[in-house]
């Protein structure tokens, strides 16, 4: 799967091609979770985006996404804390990591 490669440049590029899928890309959540924790910011981002225009299909992946919480780069901390937001109970179990952003 691509978006394991050794290359970033081909990691990214297969994020941004599930990306565009829409629901297509659904079974692919796990794996795009899974770059939540790649080395490179750019890609870590696109993961998260991703998994945010995914609704309930994304649930299973809070986790990972309440991870982000605690990235270097601030844009990607607000964005897995608007994720959270949109996700009401099933977030609520990461409340405490929220509010803790909320001095960022």
């Amino acid at each position: 799967e691509r978006l394991a490669d050794d290359s970033p440049i081909i990691r990214y590029m297969a994020c941004e091609i599930l990306g565009r899928r829409g629901e297509a890309a659904e079974p692919h959540l796990g794996a795009i979770a899974e770059r939540l924790a790649d080395e490179r910011g750019d890609i870590r981002r696109m993961a998260c985006e991703i998994l945010g225009k995914h609704g309930e299909a994304a649930e299973p992946h809070l986790g990972a996404i309440a991870e982000r919480l605690a990235d270097d780069f601030w844009e990607i901390r607000k964005m897995a804390c608007e994720i959270l937001g949109k996700h009401g109970e099933a977030a609520e179990p990461h409340l405490g990591a929220i509010a803790e952003r909320l001095a960022d």
